[in-house]
């Protein structure tokens, strides 16, 4: 299992320790570079710079995306944690240390982190062992290493509030509830940042029809949480609004070969879909990450339940 410890700017901290309500919060780097020190699931821990140089609270990496300041505030808000998105455009351009234009809208780094929790003053934390002053970003730990062991296992215990067992030795990732704790399942994310993510891995362009036009394209779950579904990338798809809705009430489908079905339905009920059955048997656009790609599960599962196959 690892960690990371990212370096924040002490407003940021007290912007969202004042709103316990904002459990999902983007952690955005005001360049666009990527992230690939954790995968959904693992702590992410927030440092404050100098002078106060404490631990103020974490919560789990939930995904990372590159995003438009517009888009950021569009799907975060205030768990930016700046009270507006003029707010937002003002601190990017101060740490690019260059203005914002009027007319521009720059791409920012976005680390989402879910079941975030802020510690109050009095009980932040001293930073982990061997995290030096020059850090500008933040340091990753392999937490099976002893001398960083029984920091990251307080520090756990305290994000979970709970008393259960943490063997920091084990691997992180593995099927169902993880030390029965459901904040802490793999591969989950968090609402808003599945629809970041999603749109992220698919190019802002519809899976099926390749419309880019970003107001009318939607992350779609292929197995609905009401159904047992979660949000998770490998149950995502990136759909126009009105292919979402053929999907979810199964007038289309996706095989596991990523090859588009449509139910002949869609031309009994209603006389029309052409645009959909001269696409039928053909392979959908699916994220260039084999990981990131919808999981043959869940894929049989809308087949089997959703899909209106005759």
């Amino acid at each position: 299992m690892k960690a990371f410890v990212g370096v924040t700017d002490e407003k940021w901290y007290r912007f969202l320790a004042a709103r316990p309500d904002l459990t999902e919060v983007n952690f955005w780097r005001p360049s666009g570079g990527g992230f690939r020190a954790l995968t959904p699931g693992e702590p992410f821990l927030f440092k404050a710079h100098h002078p106060l140089n404490r631990v103020v609270g974490g919560g789990f990496f939930s995904g990372f995306t590159q995003l438009r300041i517009s888009e950021a505030w569009e799907l975060f808000g205030e768990a930016n944690g700046v009270a507006s998105l003029a707010a937002m455009r003002d601190s990017v351009g101060r740490y690019r240390r260059a203005p914002i234009g009027p007319d521009e809208d720059p791409v920012i780094g976005c680390i989402f982190v879910r079941d975030t929790v802020f510690f109050p003053d009095e009980s932040t934390v001293d930073p982990p062992p061997g995290f030096a002053s020059n850090v500008v970003q933040g340091k990753t730990y392999d937490l099976a290493d002893p001398a960083v062991t029984r920091y990251f296992e307080l520090l756990l215990h305290r994000l979970i509030g709970a008393t259960v067992e943490i063997d920091l030795s084990e691997p992180w990732h593995r099927p169902g509830p993880v030390y029965g704790d459901p904040r802490l399942v793999p591969q989950r994310l968090g609402q808003q940042s599945f629809k970041a993510v999603v749109l992220g891995a698919y190019g802002r362009r519809c899976a099926i029809t390749g419309n880019k036009v970003r107001p009318v394209l939607q992350a779609a779950h292929i197995r609905p949480l009401p159904e047992g579904g979660e949000h998770r990338l490998d149950n995502g798809l990136l759909l126009k609004s009105d292919v979402h809705i053929l999907f979810d009430r199964g007038y289309l489908g996706v095989d596991p070969k990523y090859r588009l079905l449509v139910s002949p339905r869609l031309r009994s009920e209603f006389g029309n879909g052409d645009q959909f059955y001269a696409r039928a048997g053909t392979p959908i656009a699916v994220p260039a990450r084999r990981a990131d790609r919808p999981h043959a599960e869940f894929l049989e599962w809308h087949l089997d339940t959703v899909f209106k196959a005759a």
